[in-house]
């Protein structure tokens, strides 16, 4: 059961962080502050001019029944008056707006660069097991509702707060009865507005939730339409999108019906309130004009029948009392993206709370290519188990491959000798050191890594190919693609190296393989991981490719994975893995003569 004291406290832990990242813009805010001030002050000025000019005008109709003259030039000095309030109120209102936005903006791109950053440096576990469309829906969609909320809540809160106050100030100076009348009467929208936002905020939370799903399915399925039209799932897939399309569209109807029900109830309330006065006002003037009225004791007479309260006092007071209730009527307007922004910034914050990838480590490294896995165990639930006891002792400059059915724990194997995963029990040593001893990054940058996986980012070939060294002439980068074999392809695009590529542009799968192939040759670092490496290449692209690592590979330790056992003749060694542990080793000709797994392996892709 949900406690509606733990939802409160998250409610305000949640404002208390959005206030923090508004803190080092607070300076836009005073500013704004003062303007809405004096915005408001201008605005309240303007009912006073008017209330006199009305009452002017009742004493010239007065004097032309008394046969004098009307001379209405008289009233040019309240014209001039409203217009300058106006002039005043229209600027201040502005550069209000503009500094809120400004302060606003702000703080989202802060959050938004906090979200973005913790997604980096969460680790990989985080990102593997929550949808990558849910991630994608906290930092854009989620950061956009808080967005929204905090633009129109800012101004709202200024101009509705210091709207609400001066409105007192000067009903209280022009009749105290008709001011309780107001304040008596004016809070029963607020209660009405905090009854529907109780019930609008859950309906949020699962429309966030919802829009979450949605992305991930279009995220799922965008990159895989290839896949789904091959297997004619179309229609599986808009089934699926329609399941949660409706969700999503049950709780947004339901947050829209009850956040419409809020502005026409407030206004229902403001209705009744602006009639109270009118009615009320109408009957102190009568009584004020009425000299056989009872006179009462001195201070209830003043409070009730104040003898100054005339027809334009009464016009002055029934635009206070309607500009007293505007800002109920525009806060109940603007509690839908109220409500929406604390649901995005609870999610979002969940993200930034996420724990980051902990580095303890604090050597740096220069390997030698020394690699030895000691009673090595891991696994990625605890109830299953996927390595256990895991030996292993490679030397400097070994070719290692490793080779085995899906899932026997290969990928593992290279997520741990990165540092992807920590192991659960045993270490991994590097040149003799503990790898959790050493900076991440420092382990990171001695490995020089190939996927099966290829990723360009939006950018020039140059900078894709220098994406781990940034520093690289133009000179250096030619000279890897070259040795990947694919500088005759870059040499024809409309552009050349400067031609502008992304990972979802019309070039090949194996061009991308090459272009990532190249970002490797480009670093040469001591150690290499191939992991399928060459699988999206052409067979004669590939011998090419295969002289050009075994160039690359010279003097390094490498760790090879592959599944076309062709590619892996010339390893120094072969690991044979089955269930997380190694069941041969050897080289290609030794485990042939074992006529054992590998040996059955082998001959399954090729006939002797």
């Amino acid at each position: 059961m949900n406690n509606p004291k733990n939802k409160s406290s998250i409610k305000a832990s949640t404002f208390k962080r959005l206030m923090h990242y508004t803190k080092p813009h607070i300076g836009y805010l005073i500013i704004a502050l003062i303007f809405s001030i004096i915005s408001v002050a201008s605005m309240l000025y303007v009912p006073i001019v008017t209330g006199n000019a009305i009452d002017f005008i009742d004493e010239l109709y007065l004097e032309h029944s008394q046969g004098l003259t009307i001379n209405f030039n008289d009233l040019i000095p309240f014209l001039i008056k409203i217009v300058i309030s106006s002039i005043i109120y229209g600027i201040t209102q502005w550069l209000m707006n503009l500094l809120t936005n400004i302060a606003s903006n702000k703080t989202i791109q802060d959050i938004r660069e906090d979200a973005f950053h913790k997604m980096l440096y969460v680790p990989l576990s985080y990102i593997d097991h929550n949808s990558h469309g849910d991630i994608i829906s906290r930092i854009i969609n989620d950061v956009d509702y808080i967005s929204t909320g905090l633009l129109q809540g800012f101004t709202q809160l200024f101009t509705g707060i210091i709207t609400i106050i001066g409105t007192i100030l000067f009903m209280l100076f022009t009749n105290i009865a008709l001011t309780i009348v107001v304040v008596v009467l004016t809070p029963l929208s607020l209660f009405v507005a905090s009854f529907i936002a109780k019930h609008i905020h859950k309906m949020y939370e699962a429309q966030g939730k919802a829009m979450g799903e949605l992305t991930g399915i279009i995220e799922e399925y965008v990159g895989n339409e290839k896949i789904v039209k091959t297997f004619h799932q179309e229609q599986k897939g808009i089934d699926k999108f329609k399941e949660v399309n409706n969700e999503l569209k049950k709780w947004g109807v339901k947050a829209q019906i009850y956040s419409a029900y809020t502005n026409p109830c407030t206004r229902f309330v403001n209705g009744i309130v602006y009639a109270a006065v009118g009615v009320i006002g109408a009957i102190v003037i009568f009584y004020n004009k009425d000299s056989s009225v009872v006179q009462f004791n001195k201070v209830l007479n003043y409070i009730l029948f104040k003898s100054s309260f005339t027809v334009g006092a009464l016009t002055c007071f029934l635009s206070y009392a309607n500009q007293y209730t505007k800002p109920f009527n525009e806060i109940s307007n603007v509690v839908n993206e109220l409500q929406n922004a604390f649901t995005g910034a609870g999610r979002v914050f969940k993200l930034i709370d996420e724990e980051s990838e902990i580095d303890l480590g604090k050597q740096s490294l220069d390997a030698n290519g020394k690699v030895s896995l000691q009673n090595v165990s891991f696994s990625y639930f605890d109830n299953q188990t996927l390595i256990e006891n895991f030996n292993l002792n490679i030397h400097p400059g070994e070719r290692v491959a490793i080779v085995g059915p899906t899932g026997c724990g290969k990928t593992t194997l290279i997520n741990l000798l990165m540092r992807f995963y920590d192991v659960k029990k045993g270490q991994i040593l590097v040149d003799d050191i503990d790898i959790t001893n050493l900076k991440r990054s420092e382990l990171r940058k001695n490995y020089g890594m190939v996927l099966q996986d290829t990723w360009l980012f939006t950018g020039t070939v140059r900078e894709n190919i220098a994406y781990g060294k940034p520093d690289a002439t133009l000179e250096e980068i030619i000279k890897a693609s070259k040795l990947a074999h694919c500088h005759n392809f870059i040499e024809k695009l409309p552009q050349g190296y400067d031609t502008m590529v992304s990972d979802n542009e019309a070039i090949s799968q194996g061009q991308k393989q090459l272009l990532c192939i190249a970002r490797i040759m480009l670093m040469i670092p001591p150690m290499l991981i191939l992991d399928e490496a060459t699988s999206s290449i052409d067979t004669l692209t590939e011998i090419q490719i295969q002289d050009a690592f075994q160039t690359m590979m010279k003097g390094r330790t490498s760790f090879i994975i592959a599944h076309r056992l062709s590619t892996i003749k010339n390893a120094d060694i072969i690991l044979v893995m089955n269930n997380g542990n190694i069941i041969e080793q050897g080289t290609h000709q030794e485990l042939l003569k074992m006529h054992g797994f590998y040996y059955q392996l082998y001959n399954s892709q090729f006939e002797e």
